[in-house]
């Protein structure tokens, strides 16, 4: 099922840059580590989630590009340009081989099913 998100149309011309603007650096950031990475997890201080995600790639021995942004107690509209980007509510945010994965959970199903090393190996 495709995201539902506002059609470019629908935003009036006066404004669609300073849409398009927005945030934009972090964004631009966390695409390129994604380009130039095999596995990207994106996180932030004090959230136990990206530290399990880490875990589990520690684990397994694989090495990951770590971008982190915050804590709960500042920085949090940068982030939210990460989840307007990515359509994702909450952090981590995982990426194997330019594909956007999931968070933590999703992370360790694709570990235990093997379908990680599939991704990996493609």
């Amino acid at each position: 099922m495709p995201r539902l998100i506002l059609e470019e149309a629908r935003i009036h011309p006066a404004i669609r840059e300073t849409i398009a603007q927005h945030q934009r650096d972090i964004v631009e950031e966390v695409s390129a580590a994604v380009a130039a990475n095999d596995i990207v997890v994106v996180g932030m201080a004090q959230n136990p989630s990206p530290k399990k995600a880490r875990k589990l790639l520690d684990a397994a021995g694989l090495s990951y590009k770590y971008l982190e942004y915050g804590s709960y107690f500042n920085t949090w509209r940068r982030r939210n340009a990460l989840k307007l980007w990515t359509g994702w509510p909450t952090f981590p945010m995982v990426f194997v081989k330019r594909q956007f994965v999931g968070g933590a959970s999703d992370l360790e199903k694709l570990q235990q099913s093997g379908e990680l090393q599939k991704l990996l190996q493609g």
